[in-house]
């Protein structure tokens, strides 16, 4: 038994030493450090396991490879506008725009040189069957080129029927190019994308490997971004994957309840200029800066009578600016009347959690809704810790019941909105390569803040009461999914 107690203890301080070199070797927030010290001390070498797969942090190499991409295209138009906002000319007068959004346009131009676009067409859709009837129907008229990046393509029966499409109008001529994320498209056949790949597309995963998805070792950054992008002229941006799921074909999820934006307009070339660095980036033998005869037909002229203001806005662990986040404390700390938000993820940090709780006890009308449904044990039950601590804040938080809700979308006082891929969570602000559109448009915040009433009523408002009658296993898991909140 000495000899035995002996062992043991060798073993926990080895542990120990091991996970305290580890994970301060490397430069990384105080939270997330806590968190995997965490991991690797209660789970002897299976946490090493899972650290070398999730904890490592992405390559030089790789953020080399992102962070020498140019914004393709958009450049000279960056300079441009920040001269014209310094000249009070960039948006139009202030009794048509809230006055606070020249700040928020002027952030984003610094923090991810996102140009302001003028005279845009949008159209929501909530549903994913209006969704992909849409994108497949807009595809088909396609005549030079459609790209799509998702965090998941599966191999199902709406992922192979866009696919069939793209095969058709590949044999046309019509240069496809896809990229996709391998974790989020697990189960794909390496194969899948074989006939288009015949017909002259092209098809890859994010800076990853076509073989095993562990080969990279690089499980914790995914690319999360959602875009379509036609001929340059149409673009489609926001929550939806391509998966049976997204159209309420699971029994687990039933009706699914996601927010994307079809947009026509001069915004696309803000999208076209993300896809094109993300390829670039993923492909250096193939990169479309250098086809200079492409030029015209990848960002063409666009005059359209649309009138939605637009930044895309991307963000990643290519940039140390957090855009989306500071872009969503921007509209917290904006919004005078009432701020509506809905996520699937709830999981705050510090920063984002203070600006809430100041918004509601200020007098703002902060709603937030969540999903009824858990996809995700951990992360939901970390959701669930951090709305009891809002509703306590004065937040009034929503849960959606009829199916479940993926939609990302803010929107402050009529004014400003934001849909995307980003949620609002640790993940979506360090960890995964995100998209989101802010629009600075009167018309479209109606049309959401009515959409988020809507939902109210297909939703259960939580109360104190709610809170206190869960069990004391449920709120051990609540609390202890919360220490891992960094790294979920």
């Amino acid at each position: 038994m000495h000899l035995f107690s002996l062992i043991v203890l060798g073993i926990i301080l080895f542990n120990t030493l091991a996970a305290i070199i580890t994970i301060f070797k490397d430069s990384r927030d105080i939270a997330a450090t806590w968190a995997w010290l965490l991991v690797l001390l209660m789970l002897p070498g299976v946490g090493f396991i899972f650290y070398l797969f999730v904890g490592k942090k992405i390559s030089a190499e790789k953020i080399f490879d992102l962070k020498e991409q140019e914004h393709v295209g958009i450049n000279q138009l960056v300079a441009v506008q920040k001269m014209q906002w310094q000249q009070k000319r960039l948006l139009p007068p202030a009794d048509k725009l809230h006055e606070e959004a020249r700040e928020t346009v002027h952030l984003f131009l610094e923090t991810d040189q996102a140009i302001l676009t003028k005279d845009n067409e949008v159209a929501v859709f909530t549903d994913g069957k209006a969704k992909f009837a849409q994108l497949i129907s807009d595809i088909k008229q396609a005549q030079h080129h459609v790209h799509l990046e998702y965090y998941s393509f599966f191999d199902d029966q709406i992922g192979n029927e866009l696919l069939r499409v793209l095969e058709e109008i590949s044999k046309k001529g019509v240069k496809v190019r896809i990229i996709y994320d391998n974790l989020g498209s697990r189960g794909m056949s390496r194969h899948f994308f074989d006939v288009l790949e015949a017909n002259g597309g092209e098809a890859e995963p994010f800076f990853g490997s076509k073989k095993a998805i562990m080969h990279s070792l690089r499980l914790n950054y995914r690319d999360h971004r959602k875009m379509v992008i036609i001929d340059g002229q149409i673009g489609y941006i926001g929550g939806f994957n391509v998966g049976d799921q997204y159209l309420g074909r699971f029994k687990k999820f039933g009706y699914w309840r996601d927010t994307h934006l079809k947009i026509k307009g001069n915004a696309v070339i803000a999208m076209q200029s993300r896809f094109i660095m993300d390829w670039n980036a993923t492909i250096k033998n193939s990169k479309i800066r250098d086809e200079l005869d492409y030029q015209e037909q990848l960002f063409p002229l666009f005059q359209g009578d649309g009138k939605t203001n637009i930044q895309i806005v991307s963000s990643g662990p290519d940039s140390d600016t957090e855009a989306i986040k500071l872009g969503y404390l921007k509209l917290i700390n904006t919004a005078n009347d009432y701020l509506y938000i809905q996520t699937p993820y709830l999981i705050p940090d510090d920063s984002v959690m203070e600006a809430l709780s100041i918004a509601a006890l200020s007098g703002v009308k902060v709603k937030i809704m969540i999903p009824a449904i858990p996809d995700h044990p951990f992360v939901y039950r970390a959701t669930q810790y951090y709305a009891k601590q809002l509703l306590d804040k004065g937040v009034e938080i929503y849960q959606y019941e009829n199916g479940f809700l993926h939609a990302k979308m803010i929107v402050i006082d009529e004014q400003i909105s934001s849909v995307g891929s980003a949620n609002v969570d640790f993940r979506s602000f360090k960890l995964n390569f995100e998209a989101n559109a802010f629009m600075y448009d009167q018309e479209i915040a109606h049309e959401l803040s009515e959409i988020f009433h809507q939902d109210m009523l297909h939703s259960q408002k939580l109360t104190p009461q709610y809170f206190e009658k869960q069990s004391s296993w449920l709120k051990f898991k609540q609390y202890f999914s919360r220490l891992l909140s960094p790294i979920l």
